[in-house]
């Protein structure tokens, strides 16, 4: 059998897991995950929206977070905090691809490749937006004080890239562990987690001045790689066997636990603070939030079951990544439309600032909505191979990984300014290229003629 045979063979068999499963099979979806990740994307936009006010006085223009002067905020996290219930079922549609994939003879390469293209292509569109707007700003003389808030805030929620990449390129190796001891592999998690809060948390007041955030970043492994394994006792039916009673009592008792940890013990009450790096009490944050969706599951199953929410679900779902990256951006850039035209800003967390939020919020969603419909192209591309190419080698597939991860977690640390946006468009660029796949070299040959001589009989 030829190379470009065996080649386009399993090209075949391992880009048809790529096909969305509701339209392969709509019963093999889990409706109700379905439903809790765009609920997670409502609530994502939504708490932002809420954390970014502006003030227009005579000093000039103003930027500032009303949320965190509520005396309620810090407590509200504790059922607002949404992203490490993204995790879990994020984890849940990993070990469901990942196990499709292997069934059709992929193996871990194919897994990273397809991901990486999946999540880079839609960042690649966003940071190319950032690099040109933020030179042009520049080059426009807008004043850096500002324009570097504004570049920090559209940059907000790249950590989640650079964090769930991390969380993918783990997906083979805990999938293996997850079937050879689930038990043992989530206790091993949740001792590294605690360990590493212990060691960032005791040098954090240290005489030397000690930066011990560095340490808590190896949490990004830990505490979302946990959280994630969660999504795979999700997708095995674990929570299944309990009654409706002892998951409400359980997600209760993850709750009392939080309380000494915070409240009395080393850990703030905010879960927002503690979100980046991670740190343990989101693991009890996450686990409290999905014992609650599976005792609630059957009226959420019911509630699924409306036509007009599951055009919803499908319409916010098919561009989910795309919206999340684009998101923070676009809501910035409501506010300045309505700086352009005048619009009056009430003073942050009055009565008429609550009033007027449910219009900034559709505002912000009809935007995104409009920008995402030509962007959602990159994020549906398929993935499989040119019709010839060879799989990239795994050296490849790591490197891209790699460097994917670069970009977002840089701007995660440091903030997004001119400077890590282009040289982060470079990387994602690379990184896309890496795993594209090598086309063979199909050039035009003359062909060689040969003539045969011989006898007349």
């Amino acid at each position: 059998m030829s190379s470009t045979l065996r080649s386009r063979r399993r090209r075949d068999s391992v880009s048809s897991s790529e096909v969305p499963a509701s339209r392969k099979n709509p019963a093999s979806r889990d409706l109700v995950v379905d439903f809790i990740r765009v609920s997670c994307m409502f609530a994502v936009v939504a708490v932002h929206l809420l954390m970014m006010e502006i003030s227009v006085d005579q000093s000039g223009i103003g930027i500032s977070n009303p949320l965190t002067s509520l005396s309620w905020f810090a407590q509200g996290t504790w059922f607002g905090q949404v992203m490490p219930l993204f995790f879990v079922v994020g984890g849940f549609a990993s070990l469901t691809s990942w196990r499709s994939l292997r069934r059709r003879g992929g193996d871990a390469g194919d897994y990273l490749r397809n991901r990486v293209l999946r999540l880079v292509r839609p960042a690649v569109a966003l940071y190319a937006f950032l690099t040109i707007a933020l030179w042009s700003a520049t080059a426009a003389g807008v004043p850096s004080g500002l324009l570097a808030v504004i570049a920090a805030g559209a940059g907000v929620q790249l950590w989640f890239l650079a964090a769930y990449l991390i969380c993918q390129a783990m997906v083979p190796t805990m999938a293996k562990l997850h079937e050879a001891a689930p038990y043992r592999t989530v206790a091993a998690l949740a001792a590294c987690a605690v360990v590493v809060d212990v060691l960032r948390l005791g040098l954090e007041r240290n005489p030397w001045g000690f930066d011990s955030n560095p340490i808590g970043l190896l949490n990004m492994v830990f505490v979302w790689g946990l959280l994630q394994q969660l999504g795979f006792f999700y997708a095995d039916g674990f929570f299944d066997r309990f009654a409706r009673w002892k998951l409400v009592v359980a997600a209760a008792g993850c709750y009392l636990v939080m309380i000494p940890l915070t409240y009395g013990g080393p850990y703030p009450v905010d879960m927002l603070t503690s979100q980046n790096p991670p740190m343990f009490p989101l693991i009890l944050v996450g686990l409290a939030h999905t014992l609650l969706v599976k005792a609630m599951y059957p009226q959420l199953l019911r509630c699924v079951q409306l036509g007009w929410l599951q055009k919803v679900m499908f319409l916010v779902g098919s561009r989910a990544m795309t919206i999340y990256l684009w998101h923070l951006p676009l809501i910035i850039a409501v506010f300045g439309i309505a700086l352009v035209l005048r619009v009056p800003f009430p003073q942050p967390a009055s009565t008429e600032w609550w009033l007027s939020r449910p219009v900034f919020y559709v505002a912000a969603w009809a935007l995104v909505l409009l920008v995402s419909a030509p962007l959602v192209r990159l994020e549906l591309a398929s993935t499989a191979l040119a019709l010839g190419a060879d799989r990239p080698a795994m050296w490849r597939i790591a490197t891209a990984t790699v460097l994917a991860i670069i970009p977002p977690f840089v701007v995660m640390r440091w903030a997004l300014d001119v400077g890590n946006a282009t040289w982060g468009l470079v990387l994602l660029v690379v990184a896309v290229a890496l795993v594209t796949g090598k086309v063979p070299d199909r050039t035009w040959k003359r062909p060689v003629i040969v003539e045969r001589t011989g006898t007349a009989a």
